[in-house]
């Protein structure tokens, strides 16, 4: 799972799955600054110098939508504030966005005059790649409209307001001198009490689930403040005068106490939503659901269709993990008798497979040691070309983000691709001895090293990497999240047709249990929100049918209530592109090459799968 917000207009609703969470529009305020200290584009969509003023009659069609694409991005930037930082983007750093009606108005507007132009604009006349983007930019441009106007995710959600994700990257990323980054924070940390107060307004029946997320996350918010605090009285900040660090201490401070109202109101809110049951569910049901799931993966099946066929796709893995299980029986489970149940059976032969662990204490340790083999096999084997100055970093994961997933990846935006990646890690150190264990055997000896594959190399990390080269600006920032899951899955079942783990039966058997986990998560996350799953039946889906430990299911009922759709990325996303290799096989024969197949697929930035494979159709040198 990817941990970096994807720039956008609904930033508040989107990074709730990700387990962080800020909103997303923009207060004017007082540059805390000067202009000199914000950092230059160093990428746009196309080269156009903005002074030019020849006639855009004598521009080609591609040029004129291009600068478009470009004008809307500068404007979009400007707008919104938290999407600028998440994409490297530092100039309006110093506005908090504030969640207020007359904000939501405004970026309502901006959407549909933006809309409007983009609607206007004739795809037939524009290059493949022009095309696309133009395809990219109306389904954000009609997602955004979506969320502001049906999906409301900011009535019943207290969650998105967090102000943590933004001055977090804002302390952590070089872009200017330390002290600088301080003045804008301080500028930000001026708009808190006014940013919580406007979130805190718009709030009717929030969810008890998401209220209790909120709630849980402020420790984690004022985790950051405290950071804050420490650096303007560090060495580094020592070119603040006196007074700018009283001005900046006495800010977090209000902050601080910002935050614990806002969190008390919300404790207050959570224990009337129980006693009066008047709490809005967190199910978004069948007709928001399929809306969603049509902006958000983009594919050429709807949800339920997509349904449908992950379950036909479990139904194919069981049938092979089973056959595993069978010879792997009295290898690991001697003369134990056989259940006929094949639930059973599979379940039995993981569970003791499954004793096989790393130590608590060497959880994040063993994690930081299998990047750099990983790393070795994909050269060793020449599957991908990789960047040697783009180090991945393992860390553990910043309290203020956690409570949705353990482990991912939080990756630099376009415009500062030289920044760092980090590879963030909860460690298991807050756990029970009974948690702990349960953890352990999810993340054994051989799911340890998939899940690496999923979030590193080459999932998540090695994906990003390739993106933020993308020539295509619109498609790295305005990204499809089933094509950046599904490349992550796909990489997983690659690696080991590529001879990872020598071809172990006890690899390909856990490799099922993984792979059987997207698949699941598309059937629950379906029937959860559509069908009106229970707990109880969750569960069972989970543990039983799934070979989940009860810990991971139960963190999996927890995500589910407080995401929708995206759990539908990862197989969505992974069949599309295990479908398109196989079209790209067939089209290419002897010429096919894996290594050229994942360099061609990766340069189109963060593309949905079916885009990608209009693109990679176009005869060479065809724009």
């Amino acid at each position: 799972m990817t941990n970096r917000p994807t720039p956008s207009l609904l930033a508040l609703a989107a990074l709730i799955s990700l387990g962080a969470s800020s909103s997303a529009f923009a207060a004017d305020a007082t540059p805390a600054a000067p202009a000199a200290s914000a950092p230059k584009p160093v990428r746009g969509v196309i080269k156009v110098e903005p002074n030019i003023a020849a006639d855009a009659a004598d521009l080609d069609a591609d040029t004129r939508f291009q600068r478009l694409a470009n004008d809307y991005i500068e404007a979009l930037w400007k707008l919104d504030p938290d999407a600028a930082i998440a994409a490297g983007r530092y100039e309006f750093a110093d506005r908090l966005p504030a969640p207020d009606r007359a904000n939501r108005a405004q970026a309502l507007a901006f959407s549909e005059q933006w809309l409007k132009r983009f609607e206007a604009v004739d795809g037939k006349t524009l290059s493949a790649a022009s095309r696309t983007d133009l395809g990219q930019l109306l389904n954000k441009l009609r997602s955004d409209r979506f969320a502001l106007t049906e999906l409301r995710q900011f009535e019943w959600d207290p969650s998105g307001v967090n102000v943590a994700g933004p001055l977090d990257y804002i302390l952590a990323t070089d872009y200017a001198p330390l002290p600088v980054r301080l003045k804008v924070i301080s500028a930000r940390l001026a708009q808190v009490p006014a940013y919580y107060k406007a979130g805190a307004s718009l709030l009717k029946q929030p969810t008890l689930e998401h209220t209790q997320l909120a709630i849980d996350q402020a420790p984690g918010v004022l985790s950051v403040l405290d950071e804050i605090a420490k650096a303007a009285q560090g060495p580094d900040a020592a070119s603040l005068t006196a007074a700018e660090r009283k001005q900046l201490l006495d800010r977090v401070a209000a902050a601080r106490v910002a935050v614990d109202a806002y969190k008390a109101q919300l404790v207050k809110l959570l224990a009337a939503g129980k006693a009066t049951g008047k709490a809005r569910s967190f199910r978004l049901g069948q007709a928001l659901y399929e809306k969603k799931f049509g902006f958000d993966i983009q594919s050429s099946h709807s949800a339920e269709q997509m349904y449908q066929r992950a379950l036909k796709a479990r139904e194919a893995l069981l049938t092979q993990m089973a056959d595993i299980s069978d010879k792997l029986w009295t290898q690991t489970l001697g003369d134990a008798p056989k259940p006929e149940d094949r639930f059973a059976r599979i379940g039995a032969v993981i569970g003791k497979l499954s004793e096989q662990h790393v130590k608590r204490a060497d959880f994040v340790k063993e994690i930081r040691a299998q990047i750099p083999e990983l790393e070795r096999f994909i050269t060793a084997h020449d599957l991908l070309t990789q960047d040697a100055s783009k180090p991945l970093i393992v860390r553990e994961t910043p309290v203020y983000q956690r409570g949705v997933a353990g482990a991912g990846i939080e990756a630099p935006g376009p415009y500062r691709p030289q920044d760092r990646t980090y590879y963030n890690v909860t460690p298991l150190d807050d756990l029970t001895p009974e948690q702990a264990e349960s953890t352990l055997r999810e993340y054994n000896r051989w799911i340890l090293q998939i899940l690496n594959i999923h979030e590193a190399v080459p999932g998540h990390y090695t994906q990003l990497v390739h993106a933020n080269k993308s020539p295509s600006l619109v498609k790295t920032l305005f990204g499809n999240g089933a094509m950046v899951e599904g490349w992550a899955v796909y990489g997983e079942r690659m690696m080991l047709e590529s001879g990872y783990g020598d071809n172990a039966p006890e690899m390909w058997l856990m490799w099922g249990k993984w792979n059987l986990r997207s698949v699941t998560n598309t059937i629950l996350d379906y029937s959860v929100h559509v069908l009106g799953m229970t707990e109880a039946q969750a569960l069972d889906l989970l543990q039983r049918q799934a070979f989940q430990t009860e810990r991971e299911a139960r963190e999996k009922w927890r995500r589910v209530q407080l995401t929708s759709v995206q759990l539908t990325s990862y197989f969505s996303g992974y069949s599309d592109i295990m479908e398109l290799r196989e079209q790209r096989k067939q089209a290419l024969g002897a010429s096919f090459k894996l290594k050229d197949f994942h360099e061609q697929f990766l340069s189109y930035g963060n593309a949905p799968v079916p885009v990608i494979a209009e693109l990679m159709a176009q005869p060479k040198g065809t724009p």
